[in-house]
């Protein structure tokens, strides 16, 4: 697991972390949810996030499930039967963590309630990551301050209102605010296009004061890669093996080979935005300054003493010459020696 250190050395160097969302992708199979550790690890993401819970503590039996996840499933279950086939068990969650740490990945999990965070925190997790449905819920973000020094708080759903409230209660039951995270985020899957409103991410950064990210319910990566575009310190995804597998989230989900390039774009937007913010002459490009740039330069034979104007001087590459910039200067000035045509002018 990454240490605090670990992730404040990233977020002081600017490093958007790329959270890869297993969820309960993996269907309750331990072999998906190896594998899809293996495809996190290899397209480079930073964690590979799961879900703990208890069905019994997050739903009634009776609650009906979200219209995409009827669409995405492919029976009648209830939300408590379908969460159910999805728990993983406290010894699967520890081989999870063992795996990770074999594959160079860092492992994380969302805890959907309170008996579920304090299995996380007794295995040494220090980050909670707070799901939009919690975002409400009191008795929870207490447990959460109390229990974890980082927080990710995800926003779905939810009005600025909504998250001063919730980041209050992290802050006033001892959790520091520069350790808070607030992720923009939509809970439709997949979020149309339309509804994403990814300029509330600043919103919440100007009104609210943390650091902020993003957490992606769209089809493919190009949001992500925007919000990174826009300042956000990390992104979360999910990703799934295969999408035509059943269950409720992998339509929503990026396959492994769309991962890698996600990842791989945000990476190159990191380097792209991580300039001086000052327009100047970068070191790539210095080289080609005198290639680009043009010279002053004799149009025809000019002999001592003429006086340079227009009809026998213009401007031609390379730039190593004088600028064309000081064309008035040396427009009515004097030749003090000959020029042949094309020669670079000298006063």
């Amino acid at each position: 697991m990454m240490e605090n250190s670990e992730w404040e050395t990233d977020l002081k160097q600017n490093k958007v972390i790329v959270i890869a969302e297993a969820g309960v992708n993996h269907n309750g199979d331990m072999a998906k949810a190896r594998a899809l550790i293996d495809k996190g690890a290899e397209a480079g993401v930073d964690y590979v996030k799961f879900q703990t819970f208890k069905a019994g503590n997050l739903v009634t039996k009776q609650a009906k499930r979200a219209a995409y996840q009827d669409r995405n499933t492919q029976d009648n279950d209830t939300q408590y039967e379908m969460l159910k086939k999805l728990e993983l068990s406290q010894a699967v969650h520890q081989e999870l963590i063992e795996y990770c740490a074999k594959k160079g990945v860092q492992f994380l999990s969302t805890g959907f309630d309170v008996e579920s965070l304090e299995f996380l925190a007794r295995l040494g997790i220090t980050i909670a990551k707070v799901p939009s449905g919690e975002i409400t819920n009191l008795p929870y973000l207490r447990k959460v301050a109390v229990l974890f020094p980082e927080v990710i708080l995800s926003t779905g759903m939810a009005t600025i209102t909504e998250i001063k409230d919730a980041v209050k209660v992290l802050i006033d039951n001892g959790v520091n605010k520069d350790k808070i995270t607030v992720l923009h985020c939509n809970t439709e899957y997949p979020t149309p296009m339309e509804d994403v409103n990814l300029q509330a991410m600043l919103h919440i950064q100007q009104e609210v004061g943390v650091a902020i990210g993003y957490s992606d319910h769209t089809l493919g990566i190009e949001v992500p890669i925007a919000a990174v575009a826009l300042g956000a310190s990390i992104i979360e995804k999910h990703f799934t093996l295969d999408k035509t597998l059943p269950g409720p989230d992998h339509k929503a989900s990026l396959e492994p080979d769309e991962l890698t390039a996600m990842v791989s774009a945000i990476r190159n937007i990191e380097k792209a935005v991580g300039g001086s913010g000052l327009k100047e002459v970068s070191i790539s490009e210095a080289k080609n300054k005198p290639i680009a740039r043009k010279s002053i330069v004799a149009s025809k034979s000019i002999k001592k003493g003429d006086f340079f104007t227009e009809e026998n001087i213009t401007v031609k590459r390379p730039g190593i010459g004088i600028s064309p910039m000081q064309w008035d200067d040396v427009i009515g000035k004097t030749a003090k020696k000959d020029f042949e045509e094309d020669d670079l002018i000298e006063l």
